[in-house]
């Protein structure tokens, strides 16, 4: 029996997804909260397989919910259900833990499916976001000179080439100069590079960094 907590702060939607859920012979719903505090209050009284959590919500959206269940080290998976599709929030969700995201407009033996996946422990996107996904990384892959590198070291890679000092570029993104340090040394292994100059160099002639600045 695949045990579950839903939140949406939409009574009418969800009071029809806890009647789809509990009508089928494996799934029983445990709790319903309108809020993100509610939300994580059941979670942690009933620690259920699957919690299934709308975006916006009053009290904590889903995403904080998801954040915080993985803080409490408890054992339920999040799928988060939705109308958003935008890159923004299934990103948010994938940093944040969630093992799923589905959109509300999905028909009702996708949604059944979907809950079925995550409980098992699977990953699983909606057929459109998971569409928007792939053209998303793959954007992503085209447009990075250096896709060995991950996002962050990326960014602290251009802002060398702008010239910047460790100190100038923790202030830029607001950590220390010591995980700044920690994402040169990432940045001059990964490209066999000797030395910041050098990484100065070849950054530039990837097109990072424009006109150096002052730091």
């Amino acid at each position: 029996m695949i045990r579950l907590i839903l939140a949406d702060d939409h009574p009418v939607f969800v009071s029809g997804l806890r009647a789809l859920l509990d009508s089928e012979e494996d799934m029983t719903v445990l709790a319903v909260a309108v809020t993100g505090e509610e939300a994580l209050r059941a979670a942690i009284e009933h620690r259920p397989d699957v919690a299934v959590l709308d975006v916006n919500m009053p009290g904590g959206d889903g995403l904080t919910v998801t954040s915080r269940m993985r803080a409490a080290a408890l054992p339920t998976r999040a799928l988060i259900l939705t109308m958003y599709d935008d890159d923004e929030n299934v990103l948010a969700a994938l940093r944040a833990g969630a093992h799923g995201y589905a959109l509300k407009g999905a028909g009702p033996e996708e949604i059944t499916a979907t809950v079925r996946a995550v409980a098992r422990g699977e990953a699983v996107f909606g057929a459109g976001v998971a569409t928007r996904l792939l053209a998303h990384f793959s954007k992503a892959v085209v447009a990075s000179p250096f896709p060995q590198l991950t996002e962050r070291e990326h960014e602290v890679l251009g802002l060398v080439a702008r010239g910047l000092d460790n100190t100038a570029i923790a202030r830029r993104l607001g950590v220390s100069a010591k995980t700044v340090r920690n994402h040169v040394s990432n940045v001059l292994t990964k490209l066999q590079l000797a030395d910041r100059p050098a990484a100065i160099v070849r950054a530039r002639e990837a097109g990072l960094g424009g006109a150096p600045e002052s730091s």
